[in-house]
């Protein structure tokens, strides 16, 4: 049926076909009814024909235009105010969303995405600006997602974000180096220590040499005779006097200042190799396996005899409040004295070499570090209070000596076989802040200077060797590569 209604359809027909052979008819409740989308107006019904065609895409303007059974809608008609997905001037709220948005577009699109627009543009990646937006962009000034606290590239602010801060450069070599003829090469001994007072003393064959720090001035303080020979050389803990052990087992305290001999304590049977100063009483530990407390204060030559070691002892260092003494021995083990006892508190035996190397912490109560010989090659951490073993790490040598820094929460341990270095450590991770060599032998004694900032170290190559590995305590800056002392090699004596 040719009617009015067929002609203004906008139709193009194939050739071969013309528009009587479509009927268009208007009715509704049909079940193959479709509704127009662009027309709610209006249903076409389809007759079944192979041939016949629902038009279902908008009147095209052009008569050129081909059929299609796609719909594509015209965004410019599309009401998207309905869902609310147009740009609509809004005033800003509090507690806004604007920061986690402006992160999540720059982890989803680039920092290109991310760097902000000027206002009324697109982002060059996304048409629309109200992709991933909860409130409207514009920050206020005072608020704390603003871009100048965050920031236009990265979206981070500096005071959320610190950079990490770099790797403290410790220089790789010695500023001072001395000779020390006869310094012997012998494990067992402990024959440098560096006073309160910045005076260094070296026991070198059967002298005790003083070397000031402030001015270079050697001392030689004393000479035990030609078939005697020193052993040990400790300072007070004021730095006034001096102890000395002796090749025959004997202990004697000097006068620093005016080098005059104060007492001779006796009581070992053979060599004393070790000595520690607590504040009011001198140990002593020897070869014979024994040590002696000692009290100046007293006429006796010793207070107590602590009997544990079944070898030489080697090691000897009191606790930072004079309430233990820790002794390391040619038996491997470490053991522990309190003030109320002549029996050890603690027996630890997890070391396989002889203990000379002890230091207790500066920085923590009840914490020992201590390290073992060749045999062993580790540095173990205490709980002198359970007698826990808290850390153990192995060095790949001979462990010689151990020191705490007082300023940092550092160590620094020297080594012998097989690389004779001298390892600073970071605590409690481990981690390695330096490894210095120089030393041709194996690195046997260790002191470090008053303000915990420089160490010195010994071995049997005969020199004493100067280093600035650790910050000063106000200062935590990196240390100068260049020292109050030239780099010269001069003589201690």
């Amino acid at each position: 049926m040719d009617s009015p209604q067929a002609r203004k359809t906008g139709l193009n027909l194939p050739a071969g076909m013309s528009e009587t052979s479509l009927r268009l008819e208007t009715f509704t409740g049909s079940s193959r009814a479709m509704s127009n989308l662009g027309s709610p107006r209006k249903t076409i019904s389809n007759l079944g024909s192979p041939r016949t065609i629902s038009n279902l895409s908008s009147p095209s303007k052009s008569k050129s235009s081909t059929c299609s059974d796609r719909f594509i809608p015209c965004r410019s008609s599309s009401r998207l105010h309905t869902f609310g997905l147009i740009e609509n001037s809004s005033p800003v709220k509090e507690g806004g969303n604007e920061a986690y948005s402006r992160l999540l577009r720059l982890e989803l699109f680039g920092s290109d995405f991310g760097s902000s627009s000027p206002a009324g543009l697109g982002s060059p990646i996304s048409p629309s600006k109200n992709m991933l937006r909860f409130k409207t962009e514009i920050s206020g000034p005072n608020s704390p997602y603003s871009p100048s606290v965050l920031g236009h590239e990265s979206g981070f602010s500096s005071e959320t974000s610190t950079p990490p801060k770099p790797p403290r450069k410790v220089p790789k070599t010695p500023h001072k180096v001395l000779d020390a003829p006869s310094l012997q090469d012998d494990f067992y001994l402990n024959l440098v220590d560096w006073s309160s007072q910045n005076v260094l003393a070296v026991g070198l064959g059967t002298c005790v040499y003083l070397w000031s720090a402030s001015n270079s001035k050697v001392t030689k303080l004393c000479d035990l005779g030609p078939n005697d020979g020193v052993c040990s050389v400790q300072w007070t803990r004021e730095g006034s006097y001096i102890s000395i052990g002796t090749n025959f087992g004997q202990v004697q305290v000097w006068d620093g200042t005016q080098c005059k001999k104060v007492r001779t304590m006796a009581g070992h049977q053979t060599r004393t190799g070790v000595l520690a100063w607590s504040s009011r009483i001198l140990a002593s530990g020897s070869r014979d396996r024994n040590i002696l407390q000692h009290d100046l204060r007293v006429p006796n030559d010793f207070v107590s005899k602590l009997v544990g070691h079944k070898s030489e002892v080697c090691g000897l260092k009191w606790s930072n409040d004079d309430r233990e003494l820790a002794s390391g021995g040619n038996d491997n083990q470490l053991l522990v004295w309190n003030q109320h006892s002549q029996q050890p508190a603690l027996r630890l035996t997890e070391h396989t070499a002889a203990v000379k190397a002890i230091a207790w912490s500066p920085h923590q109560s009840s914490l020992l570090a201590s390290g073992g010989g060749t045999a062993d090659r580790c540095i173990r951490f205490w709980n002198t209070t359970n007698g826990h073993q808290l850390n153990s790490i192995d060095t790949g040598s001979q462990v010689c000596n151990l020191a705490w820094s007082k300023n940092v929460n550092e160590l620094v341990s020297t080594h012998g076989y097989s690389q004779n270095q001298i390892m600073v450590w970071k605590y409690p991770s481990m981690a390695k802040v330096a490894t210095l060599t120089g030393h041709s032998m194996r690195v046997l004694y260790l002191a470090m200077s008053p303000d915990g900032q420089t160490i010195v170290t010994g071995a049997g190559d005969e020199t004493l060797r100067f280093w600035n590995v650790f910050p000063s305590m106000k200062t935590p800056a990196p240390v100068k590569e260049t020292g109050l002392w030239s780099l010269g090699r001069t003589y201690i004596r």
